[in-house]
């Protein structure tokens, strides 16, 4: 437990009321000693944390159709689930990466323990390309024009409002979301102020608001 932040609550033993029970301490300043005060009698002191136990997995991260392959540290009581995101440190960059499937010895699952996952597949959350399907001002469906928008993985799009990239207008008249993204009621949102994160959408659906000629693609 070496990242342990300031307020943050510990179980230690306490040298002046408790040496041989642990007691409850909050991190007070955290460091390769941490100070810690006992929550018991007050009593403030240094004590050096243990290193928590991780472990090395293998993860396949995709991203726009391509992917790459890298090792990452788990804690070893860690639960994972698909969903989850963590940070990937490799030598090109760091990247913000997102559980899609876990491999074990029994296959694909959603969750797992860190001991029995061999390897971590996910997908690149940080910066996302969004599939659009827009429609013609008229309204019609028999043409539409399919794209890809490069946005930031937290851009927010809400059904309802009218967004400009570039040349791009149009106005969001649908989202559905992806398998792997929490906090939705529906997978499909279609109502005025449904509103979807860039990194959770799989398609968006638009109705084209710019001056230029339509042409379908």
């Amino acid at each position: 437990m070496t990242d342990a932040t300031p307020g943050d609550r510990i179980a230690l033993p306490c040298p002046a009321c408790s040496p041989d029970l642990e007691t409850v301490h909050e991190v007070l300043k955290p460091g390769g000693h941490v100070t810690v005060r006992c929550t018991d009698c007050d009593h403030v002191h240094k004590e050096q944390l243990p290193e928590e136990e991780t472990l090395q997995r293998s993860v396949v991260v995709s991203q726009d159709g391509d992917s790459f392959t890298a090792e990452v540290d788990v804690p070893a009581e860690e639960e994972l689930s698909v969903g989850e995101e963590f940070l990937l440190e490799t030598e090109e960059a760091v990247v913000t990466a997102r559980i899609t499937s876990l491999e074990t010895a029994d296959g694909r699952e959603d969750e797992a323990a860190a001991e029995d996952v061999e390897t971590i597949w996910s997908r690149a959350v940080g910066n996302v390309s969004v599939n659009v399907t827009m429609h013609p001002k008229d309204g019609t469906h028999d043409e539409t024009e399919s794209f890809k928008l490069h946005v930031p993985g937290d851009y927010e799009f809400v059904v309802g409002e009218t967004e400009e990239f570039g040349e791009e207008e149009f106005t969001v008249e649908g989202i559905h979301v992806r398998d792997d993204a929490h906090g939705y009621d529906h997978e499909n949102m279609d109502h005025d102020g449904d509103m979807g994160i860039a990194k959770d959408i799989n398609r968006l659906y638009v109705r084209d608001e710019s001056t230029t000629a339509w042409s379908a693609w």
